[in-house]
């Protein structure tokens, strides 16, 4: 491993950490600036809603922007402004929570997410692509979303046992300040040049043999803003690449179904607080550790990507669907442990996506899938918000709290469905290994 890579994941380590402190302890929060004294309140519900579909709309337009510009100007540089803006509503948080703050909080997020929500993971996956060659990029993609998954357990774990909710929001926005400063000084230029001549030099070699096999890199024009022009021609150019979109889009549409209902149901129902949501959370992070770390390195020794995609999405619709009809708090739990095998599907779908364009634009295509993603941000809040404020209501047409789960459930499924009928083709380097050679 690089030094690059290891201050890389070292960076997004501290800067997710951050992030996962705020997570158990927002929806108290919440709950309690607009709806003291209740565990259900419909308003939170819609405005977290809105706040969603606002990030999302924002997101659409920002992230294949900001991806294709990393191409151009390098991922460090684009990393720093999305790292900075993200620490200015938490230490909102951390001077107070009332209500007041809260709102301030709540603007200032919604504006901020737009820039960088998506954007840390995405870039850092591009700069992982450029210092990695394919044969070995869903492995480094595996570490990745592990060194997250470190992050999210440390950080729920630290907010399980912090004293006050006042002190989550201070030590996270310590965190991140200490994550940008570290960023800045450490971590070097991603080797974008050297990746850019190596690819060159497999076109070159593969030559007419990879034109018409859904090579994107040789029929995208170069532009320094990146159109939606351009984001549909990416999405034309490869079948592969086009069914990797739809997957995309179906899984993160479910996703966050999971992730605006999930928290307001549990406390619905289960009247979880701020350390259950984090011994919750802790039990996904473990599983993921254990699995991006462990067990996806050695399975992508004998599976192909698309295998574990598949595997990953079916646990997923499984895990969902076990959520939504818990009886009891410890089905919850134990939906959880499925997490080993459902967080699959990032590196593997990313993987995927990484492998059908040259070394150039890695952030290009890496972006136009989150935004593609920040599109199933728009529409999921239209869809989940109404329904889980409804059956978790007293005017439910039937009993049925669960019910927006299972319908993100139903969502993830479509995306297995695709995942089956995916047939990823060979990349340039694969395909020039298969040539035969000429005889003299």
């Amino acid at each position: 491993m690089s030094w690059g890579l290891s201050h890389l994941f070292l960076t997004v380590f501290l800067f997710n950490f951050s992030h996962a402190m705020v997570i158990p302890a927002i929806t108290d929060v919440s709950m309690a600036a607009l709806c003291p004294g209740k565990d259900e309140c419909s308003f939170a519900i819609y405005l977290t809603g809105v706040q969603q579909a606002i990030i999302g709309m924002g997101s659409l337009v920002m992230m294949p922007l900001i991806g294709n510009l990393s191409d151009q100007y390098g991922r460090k540089l684009l990393l720093t402004l999305p790292m900075m803006f993200a620490i200015f509503p938490t230490v909102i948080l951390a001077y107070s929570t009332e209500e007041g703050f809260f709102y301030a909080y709540f603007v200032l997020k919604t504006v901020t997410s737009m820039m960088c929500e998506g954007t840390i993971i995405f870039l850092a996956l591009a700069y992982v692509a450029d210092n990695v060659s394919e044969q070995r990029r869903t492995s480094a993609f595996a570490i990745l979303s592990g060194i997250s998954s470190c992050s999210f357990v440390s950080g729920n774990l630290l907010t399980r046992f912090l004293p006050s909710i006042a002190s989550v929001f201070q030590i996270s926005a310590t965190t991140a300040m200490a994550s940008v400063v570290y960023m800045r000084i450490f971590l070097p230029e991603s080797n974008m040049t050297a990746a850019v001549i190596a690819g060159s030099s497999e076109k070159d070699t593969a030559n007419e043999s990879l034109l018409g096999k859904g090579n994107i890199n040789n029929r995208l024009p170069k532009r320094t803003v990146l159109s939606f022009h351009d984001s549909f021609s990416l999405l034309k150019s490869s079948w592969t690449f086009s069914q990797a979109a739809i997957l995309a889009f179906f899984n993160m549409l479910g996703e966050l179904g999971l992730i605006s209902a999930l928290l307001y149901y549990l406390k619905a129902e289960f009247h979880f607080d701020k350390d259950q949501f984090a011994d919750l959370m802790i039990i996904h992070g473990i599983a993921g550790i254990v699995s991006q770390m462990i067990l996806m390195p050695m399975l992508t020794r004998v599976m192909k990507e698309e295998q574990l995609l598949a595997i990953g999405l079916a646990f997923n619709c499984i895990h969902i669907s076990l959520i939504a009809v818990a009886w009891s708090s410890w089905v919850v739990y134990l939906a959880s442990t499925l997490q080993i095998l459902s967080v699959f599907a990032g590196p593997s779908l990313r993987s995927i996506v990484s492998k059908q364009v040259g070394p150039a634009e890695q952030g290009k295509a890496q972006g136009c899938i989150t935004g593609l993603c920040s599109f199933a941000g728009i529409i999921s809040p239209l869809i989940f918000s109404p329904l889980t404020a409804l059956f978790l209501s007293d005017h439910a047409p039937f009993q049925f709290p669960g019910f927006s789960l299972m319908c993100a459930a139903f969502t993830v499924m479509i995306a297995f469905i695709q995942s089956i009928m995916i047939r990823a083709p060979m990349s340039s380097s694969k395909t020039e290994e298969c040539e035969p050679v000429a005889e003299p």
